[in-house]
């Protein structure tokens, strides 16, 4: 799969955003800002450094591409199977690795699961993903849902085994609260 999964984009821009516009800036661009989990970042969640320049919102488009095609190489590098899987899988998945890096991917029992095809325990795996900072992050556990979503809706395409998912996605709702 060489293009970048439509869904994948739109959930990094739902998640993400393209805001942090200080009001100083008579041009109106995003700077620099520290995200929930600590990390510097501009535009679409671009990692950055503090004294990084303003953009506009196209290189911020731009960023995201190219961010975006880094995690699906490392998605399918790490987890082959989603190469055969509906694209709203390989999405979600796409949309972790860019969230959370290629590291945690490569080294999680949430890939092991994908592998083996255990979509029901992956979708246990991935609920385990809300942390950022050492605190449960609400952004994160709203993100997670969007994912078991669209991993659900492949699911119940497919057959009736979408609870395992919603089911997952109840437990998040519970985490955050």
């Amino acid at each position: 799969m060489s293009q970048i999964p439509q869904a994948a984009i739109a959930l990094a821009k739902r998640f993400e955003g393209f805001h942090r516009i200080p009001r100083s800036d008579p041009l109106r661009r995003p700077h620099p800002y520290i995200c929930p989990a600590g990390y510097w970042t501009i535009g679409y969640g671009r990692l950055c450094k503090p004294d990084h320049p303003p953009i506009n919102e196209e290189e911020g488009e731009m960023y995201l591409r190219q961010d975006l095609r880094t995690a699906l190489t490392a998605t399918l590098r790490y987890c082959p199977v989603l190469a055969a899987e509906p694209e709203e899988r390989l999405a979600a998945i796409v949309d972790f690795t860019f969230n959370l890096g290629a590291g945690r991917l490569q080294t999680s029992t949430l890939r092991r699961r994908i592998n083996q095809r255990d979509w029901h325990a992956a979708g246990q795996e991935l609920q385990r993903w809300v942390y950022g900072g050492g605190k449960v992050l609400p952004g994160l556990v709203t993100r997670r849902e969007a994912e078991l979503t669209s991993c659900c809706a492949v699911l119940a395409a497919a057959s009736d085994s979408c609870s395992c998912w919603v089911s997952a996605s109840s437990s998040l709702r519970s985490v955050s609260r």
